[in-house]
Order: structure tokens, then C-alpha cells, then sequence
């Protein structure tokens, strides 16, 4: 009818059925694992201590009336014995607490099993024996009783077990002792040597100063490295730590510096160091050496090795930004605003798209666009319903920007020089959704002739590029002083083309914004000088509350004060390119006259006695016809002007 419920019997509760038939977990490890090395006293528990506490009170009485020990070979092993004969056991009984403290599974299972009183059970040794003798099978059949093969490591461990028991608590003690005095030493030693090294440091740093090498010795590397080219390229990093000495003599020159030695010998090499660690050619590097401080100048170049961020714009005329941000946010791009200064801009830190074909972009939500190129027309701040003019405008970011900010309202003429840079442009304007703009293809210079009356007109100019050196390293070494006077020429021309296209009576502009991607002062300051010296117009503040002022003055030129409200951006400050920023008011549309001009003006008014009629007379328009004549002679061919010559001379009439 079942099983009988036998209640004093309770059987262990584990993991599973099978689990319950294989023996502890201590009982098997045993058999593979060496026993530890007894080198200090077993900690008791309460009962334990309790145990001991009786044994120590019933000492006096013997153990006269216990049975011995069976070991291993059934011989009976003698109780713990004093030089007065058989007494009981206590702490000094060395044998009798040797066999108490050897509770643990022994390979062949020789196990002693104790009271609750701490005496040694009668029967447990032969029930080990018993137990030891079954065999005993695991889940798959294997007998646990066969003697299995041990690793290299356990055997050797088997085998220094006999040295491990040979030592006593006295020894380990010693031991432990050695070891804590040897760490303590090393310690000591280490400690040592740490502060010898930094008095050695210190004893570097104070006595071995940067030092110049000579001339002699520059001029046999330049021949050795001619002559015989190394296989491997220089030691980038002894150029480097040349270059920060260098520059920490020259920031405290007067007592730092060799005795004998200029401060153009500390240049020469530093500039000669800084063309071969960053790849500058000796012109441009000169020129910056001029704009910056040293320690800014390091900055400079560091900053010009590294790319600027992505940046896009988002296009209010199809998106809010935050709707564009959590569309790219959900394709997988990672960004975050562009800045407090900014209302549509983006800053692009990875992608897992490309930013340039994602179907937002296809659709005209945003345009890639630089976060300098945003700051000239932030500064030109057009209004509703104006007429621009974007001078130079290709491909097409600052144009829609403007368009967005209009609304689509006004009329917008993008102009460019080069046609093929239009193409941009059109498509551009085309998938941003402006539809106020107008495109030409003019000579930016000859433009107040073509048309003229904006009330604002925005000239990013042409440049050296200077400032994008991150994007075109090309730069570092493809400029020269020809490039950047050139360069400074054509801007000349362009500002004054510009300034005459603005009508100065307009109601709510007359306003114009010069810029350029370049940090040269002949292309920015210089240009902007000229400006006001030629044009009625002046400066204003450009209404961006960043970016540092330009210069007033620069070695021996001294520009116009109010150049102070003119901005310049750079990269290793303010993580963008380098950007130059003035913003001009027109204030008459008359042209002032020349000093050239006024000079024989002042000549011919200062004598009062002569008549009006002589001074009337036609003298200027006959020099002037004459001017042209011969303009007119220099533009003809050399046969025609020959030609020309003899059938005036046959003209002539013959002198008597």
C-alpha cells in the first residue's frame, strides 16, 4: 500500500534524485586534492570551546578506563604518557591533540568521527574502513573506487606535501617574519631609488638647459642630409622636445638664453624645426610667427593637424531643428546643438549613415555646411523683403541661408565668376526650396555697372586660404608672398565694387559684410583699411558676441582704431576655421576724390588775380584726348600703327 512514513528518519533534500546517491562534495575532492599543511591551531567554535573548557577542568582525573586507538594496521596505538606513567590527556599530550586535529578525509578514508563531548566514537574507524571499502559508482557507470591518473601539477603537488607537514609553527613563524623583512628592505630600497631618480630630474632639469647648436653644426646636417639621405625619415619626437625648449628660452629670453647667442639665432632654429615637424614651408611659417605669440603659435599648428567637426544647418524653410534632430537621432547619428550662438546649427559627431545621401538631405532638410560660414551672414542679418546681392557665392550655403532667413521673401542675386561652380549652386537652391534667388555669372568687379542698389551686399572674397588648412594641407606649402598680394589686390577691387552696389539711402540697409577664410593681415585688416580710406563708409560692430578683434596694429602698420569691431575666428580657440569678419555702414553715395586729384585742383585755385575765363579753359579734356589717342595707338597692332603713322605724316603739310 506504499511506502511507511518513518517520521525519526529524515532524508537530505538536494539538487536532484542523482545527487542524493553520490557522496559530498569534500569526500571526492579529498581524493584528488593534498591535504593543507597544518601550520597553525584549528579555530573552535562555541561548542568546541565549551568541549575544551571540560577537558581542561576533568585533567586530573585520567583517561584510565578508555579504550586505545586502532590504526591503520589494527595495532592499538598508545594514549599520551608523562615521566610519572599513564595520565590523561591534556594541552601538552602533543600525539593525543595531533590525532583530535587530523579530522579530515585522507585519500584511503581513514576518518575519526568525535562525541559531542569530544571523545572518539567506538566503531567509527571500522565503519570508515567499511565505507571506504564500497564501491562506489557515479551517473555514468564509472567506479569511483579505481585509482585515476593524476596531472603533472598533482602529483607534484603529492610530492612536496611530505615538506609541507615538515614544517612547524615555529619555522612558518620564522618564515613569515623573513618575508615581512625582506619586503620592508625592498620597500626601503625602492623608496630610494625613487628619490634618487627625482634628484636626478631635478639635477637635469636645473643643470641641463636647452642648447643651441651652432651654425657649423646646422649647416653638416643640411650637407649630410643632401648628400646622404637618411633611409628613415628624422626623429619626429627629438624635433618636437627641440622645438618646446626652444620655446620656453625664448618666453624667458633674458635668463634662460646662452651667452653669445641673439634671439634671431633661437628663432631660425625654431622655425627651421617647426617646417620639418609640420611640413610648412619657411614663408608661411614666418608669417605666422608674426600673427601669434610662441605658445599660441604651437596651438596654432596643432590645431590645423587635427579635423574640424562636422557641422550641418538645418533649413527652416522645410524643418525645425529639433524635428531634423530626432529624425538623424533615429537613423543613428550621434549630435548635439551647434552652440548658444546658433539656431539651426549641428554639430555631427559620428554616423552610422553617410550625413551627405541620408534621405533628410535628399529632401533639402539640411545643408553641410561649415560653422564659420555661418557667422557672415548671421553678421549681415537680412531682413524681409530686401534686395541682396551675394557677390561671390558659390556653392551656395551662405545664399540659402540668407534666402531662410528672408523667408523667401526679397530678391536674392547670387553671383559667381566661375560657371562650373554654379552648378552647385543651382542644385543646392534647388533641393533647399529657395525660390527668391537669381543666378549670374559676372565678374564680381565690373558689377555696379551691371546692376547696383541693394540695400546689402555680402563678398566673401577669394583668399589664400590660410584659415582651412585642416581641409587643404596643400596650403602649408604651395604659398607664397606673390600669392597672398595677389590675393590682397583682387579684394581691394572687389570691397570697392561692393561698397558702389550698395544704396546708402536705403531704409533699412547700406550695410556690408566682408569676409574671408584666410588670418593673413594683408588680406583682412589691410583690405579693410583701404576701404575706409576710399569709400564713404565706416565700421560697425558685427552684432557676434564671440571671436577676438582684429588688429590696429601690425609691426609697422597702423590701421584705423575702429578695426577693433572687426572679428577674427581661429581654430585652435574656437574650434572652427579661421574666418575674418568686418561689417561696414555706407553713409554716402558719393565717391570721394583722390588725393592725386585734389592736388592740381588746390594748384589752380591758390592765384586770385588771374581771370576765370583762363582758368576755364579746355586744358584737362585735350590731355585727356590725348590720353586716349595714345591708349587707343598702344591697343593697335604694330603694322596698323604704321600704317597709320604714314598716312599722317603724308597729311602733314610741307615747311617752306
Amino acid at each position: 500500500m506504499g511506502r511507511k512514513l518513518d517520521p525519526t528518519r529524515k532524508e537530505k533534500r538536494g539538487p536532484g534524485r542523482k545527487a542524493r546517491k553520490q557522496r559530498g562534495a569534500e569526500v571526492e575532492l579529498a581524493r584528488f586534492l593534498p591535504p593543507e599543511p597544518e601550520t597553525g591551531r584549528k579555530k573552535l567554535s562555541s561548542h568546541g570551546r565549551k568541549r575544551a573548557a571540560k577537558r581542561r577542568l576533568g585533567a586530573g582525573s585520567g583517561l584510565a578506563g578508555r579504550r586505545p586507538l586502532r590504526g591503520r594496521g589494527g595495532e592499538r596505538e598508545p594514549t599520551g604518557q608523562t615521566a610519572h606513567g599513564r595520565s590523561g590527556f591534556s594541552d601538552g599530550n602533543s600525539k593525543w591533540l595531533a590525532l583530535v586535529k587530523a579530522k579530515k578525509n585522507q585519500p584511503k578514508g581513514n576518518h575519526i568521527e568525535l562525541s559531542s563531548d569530544g571523545e572518539v566514537e567506538e566503531g567509527s574507524w571500522e565503519m570508515e574502513e567499511d565505507r571506504s571499502s564500497e564501491e562506489m559508482v557515479d551517473d555514468y557507470g564509472a567506479s569511483s573506487s579505481e585509482e585515476e591518473e593524476l596531472l603533472p601539477i598533482e602529483k607534484a603537488a603529492l610530492k612536496q606535501k611530505p615538506d609541507r607537514e615538515g614544517l612547524n609553527e615555529d619555522d612558518s613563524e620564522e618564515e613569515d617574519e623573513e618575508g615581512e623583512e625582506a619586503e620592508k628592505a625592498s620597500k626601503q630600497k625602492m623608496g630610494q631609488k625613487e628619490e634618487e631618480g627625482a634628484d636626478l630630474q631635478l639635477n637635469l632639469d636645473i643643470d641641463e638647459q636647452f642648447k643651441l647648436p651652432t651654425s657649423e653644426e646646422i649647416e653638416k646636417e643640411d650637407i649630410l642630409f643632401i648628400l646622404f639621405p637618411p633611409a628613415e625619415p628624422p626623429d619626429l619626437h627629438v624635433i618636437h622636445q627641440r622645438i618646446q625648449g626652444n620655446v620656453e628660452v625664448l618666453q624667458d629670453f633674458g635668463v634662460k638664453r646662452e651667452e653669445g647667442r641673439s634671439r634671431q639665432e633661437y628663432l631660425a632654429l625654431l622655425r627651421r624645426d617647426m617646417a620639418a615637424y609640420y611640413s610648412y614651408s619657411d614663408f608661411l611659417l614666418t608669417k605666422l610667427m608674426d600673427i601669434f605669440p610662441l605658445p599660441e603659435l604651437i596651438n596654432f599648428l596643432e590645431a590645423n593637424e587635427v579635423p574640424r567637426p562636422v557641422t550641418i544647418r538645418t533649413n527652416t524653410l522645410k524643418t525645425r531643428r529639433r524635428d531634423l534632430a530626432q529624425a538623424l537621432i533615429n537613423r543613428g547619428v550621434n549630435l548635439d546643438p551647434l552652440g548658444k550662438w546658433s539656431k539651426t546649427g549641428l554639430v555631427i559627431y559620428d554616423s552610422t549613415v553617410p550625413i551627405g545621401a541620408t534621405p533628410e538631405y535628399l529632401a533639402g532638410h539640411y545643408m553641410l555646411q561649415g560653422a564659420s560660414s555661418l557667422l557672415p551672414v548671421m553678421a549681415l542679418a537680412p531682413q524681409e523683403n530686401e534686395h541682396i546681392l551675394d557677390m561671390c557665392c558659390a556653392p551656395g550655403g551662405k545664399t540659402s541661408y540668407i534666402a531662410q532667413l528672408m523667408k523667401n521673401t526679397g530678391m536674392i542675386l547670387a553671383n559667381d565668376s566661375s560657371a562650373e561652380r554654379l552648378r552647385s549652386v543651382v542644385g543646392n537652391l534647388h533641393r533647399l526650396g529657395v525660390t527668391n534667388a537669381v543666378v549670374s555669372n559676372c565678374d564680381g568687379r565690373q558689377f555696379p555697372k551691371v546692376l547696383g542698389g541693394f540695400d546689402r551686399v555680402l563678398l566673401d572674397a577669394p583668399c589664400s586660404g590660410t584659415g582651412v588648412i585642416s581641409k587643404d594641407p596643400a596650403v602649408k606649402t604651395n604659398k607664397d608672398e606673390k600669392d597672398i598680394l595677389r590675393c590682397a589686390h583682387l579684394q581691394k577691387e572687389l570691397i570697392l565694387s561692393a561698397i558702389d552696389s550698395v544704396n546708402a539711402a536705403s531704409e533699412t540697409g547700406g550695410y556690408i559684410v566682408y569676409c574671408t577664410c584666410s588670418i593673413m593681415v594683408e588680406e583682412n585688416e589691410w583690405v579693410v583699411d583701404y576701404a575706409l580710406k576710399k569709400r564713404n563708409v565706416r565700421l560697425v560692430a558685427t552684432g557676434l558676441d564671440f571671436g577676438k578683434e582684429g588688429f590696429t596694429r601690425f609691426k609697422d602698420r597702423r590701421f584705423h582704431p575702429s578695426l577693433k569691431s572687426t572679428r577674427r575666428f581661429y581654430p585652435h580657440m574656437h574650434n572652427m576655421d579661421g574666418f575674418f569678419i568686418a561689417k561696414f555702414k555706407k553713409f554716402s553715395n558719393a565717391i570721394p576724390q583722390t588725393q592725386k586729384d585734389e592736388e592740381p585742383a588746390v594748384e589752380a585755385a591758390a592765384p586770385s588775380a588771374v581771370p576765370d575765363t583762363i582758368i576755364m579753359e579746355p586744358l584737362p579734356k585735350k590731355k585727356k584726348l590725348e590720353g586716349s589717342k595714345a591708349d587707343e595707338e598702344q591697343k593697335l597692332p604694330q603694322p596698323a600703327l604704321k600704317k597709320k603713322r604714314s598716312l599722317q605724316a603724308q597729311r602733314r603739310p610741307l615747311k617752306a
